[in-house]
């Protein structure tokens, strides 16, 4: 990731409009500041939540309240907790998925 020619900018996330996406269950929702190829979120996954698809996007993620289960193509799994992040390449086999049985809120960089 490389962060693009920008001025100092302050994001007050309650003023960034809601974009919804469903889930295989649950629903995701997003609040999103974009920059060039940077993409800044803050995400929500509803109690239930599964992805419907596999992610090969490199992330920054940190968990900031509920618990959040990622797993891996290959079958490896792990839960997140507050204060916890990941951090996975745009190169590789870490291809991932999202999941929660609480919910979870989450602050992503990509």
């Amino acid at each position: 990731m490389k962060i693009p020619a920008l001025p100092f900018t302050v994001t007050d996330w309650s003023a960034v409009p809601v974009t919804r996406h469903a889930g295989e269950t649950g629903e995701a929702t997003w609040r999103t500041f974009a920059a060039g190829d940077l993409r800044v979120r803050m995400v929500e996954y509803s109690p239930g939540y599964l992805a419907d698809h596999w992610c090969d996007r490199g992330h920054v993620l940190t968990v900031l309240e509920g618990e959040l289960e990622t797993e891996l193509r290959d079958g490896r799994r792990f839960t997140l907790r507050p204060g916890m992040s990941y951090q996975v390449s745009d190169f590789g086999d870490a291809a991932h998925r999202s999941s929660t049985r609480t919910g979870a809120r989450l602050f992503i960089v990509d």
